[in-house]
């Protein structure tokens, strides 16, 4: 057993760390249409896989760029960020995707870039007493509940084995700057095809709370609830891991989230099916051109 662990050990101590040394801007999508849209910008294309993930490194607007598909949800986007920040010499990420919508002043197609995300959904499911949703005494919950369910904060490890408790996890200042000097001058696509349009013009929307969770969202009450408990414009189900696993690197963030729903707020059928190419191109739009803006 003892040989057979220390191979083992003597594997982990071998595998490759930074074995890509070239800086990089890695660019995550959550989606095959959004990756697929970005890898049509790629020039220079190169291919790594690992544990099933690939990994696509090249240039896109004079940018050296790893692109990736984070999978879908919170475990998958935290793993494969960080498979990322131990294979490459990673300097940013940016994350390109769909979302919902739940600022009722936002439209299908606009794009949210967010200055802080959260996990909305980290909490804790409480028991019922006397007619009543009552916490454990010992767990610190300072958000309001929707009936049973309390948000709380997460636990990040710092150094020294201190842990902080966090609920936002903030984008980074340098880049939401230039997100903000890319919005002011890209007009953004508003058709499917030729007879399916949005009604209203997409937007990019720069600032605000984003907010993330392991649960596909199609519930307008719900919705209702994150936009008041959060003020959040947008939620999704991987930018906060990501932000999470790059705070914890100290790795420069900021994600672009394009609005294929309105996560329950729109009349019928969830909306996605229809707008999701739509929301993939707005969103590698203004990923590609963000890339452009960004100083080398």
């Amino acid at each position: 057993m003892r040989f057979h662990l220390t191979l083992a050990a003597t594997a982990l101590l071998a595998l490759p760390v930074h074995a890509d040394e070239t800086p990089r801007v890695a660019v995550i999508s959550a989606f095959e249409p959004e990756w697929i849209e970005l890898q049509r910008q790629l020039t220079d294309r190169a291919e790594t896989e690992m544990n099933g993930t690939t990994f696509i490194t090249g240039r896109i607007a004079g940018k050296e760029v790893v692109l990736f598909l984070s999978g879908v949800s919170m475990v998958n986007a935290a793993m494969t960020t960080q498979m990322a920040l131990d294979r490459f010499e990673v300097r940013s990420i940016l994350f390109s995707g769909i979302a919902g919508g739940v600022d009722p002043a936002l439209n299908i197609g606009d794009v949210v870039v967010p200055d802080q995300w959260g996990q909305y959904l980290e909490s804790v499911f409480a028991r019922e007493v006397d007619g009543r949703f009552v916490p454990p005494g010992f767990i610190e919950t300072s958000l309001p509940n929707h009936g049973m369910i309390f948000p709380r904060a997460v636990g990040v490890a710092r150094s020294g084995g201190e842990i902080e408790s966090r609920f936002w996890f903030p984008v980074d200042p340098a880049l939401l700057g230039v997100a903000e000097q890319v919005a002011a001058g890209l007009s953004l696509k508003d058709c499917v095809e030729e007879n399916t349009c949005l009604g209203t013009a997409p937007q990019i929307h720069v600032g605000g709370n984003g907010v993330s969770g392991q649960v596909f969202m199609d519930n307008a009450e719900f919705r209702e609830y994150t936009f008041q408990t959060f003020e959040a414009r947008v939620l999704d189900m991987e930018s906060a891991a990501v932000a999470h696993v790059a705070d914890a690197n100290g790795v420069p963030f900021i994600a672009f989230r394009s609005l294929s729903d309105l996560a329950g707020g729109g009349e019928g059928e969830n909306e996605m099916g229809t707008f999701m190419a739509l929301a993939s191109a707005n969103s590698a739009a203004v990923v590609t051109a963000f890339l452009a803006a960004l100083p080398d």
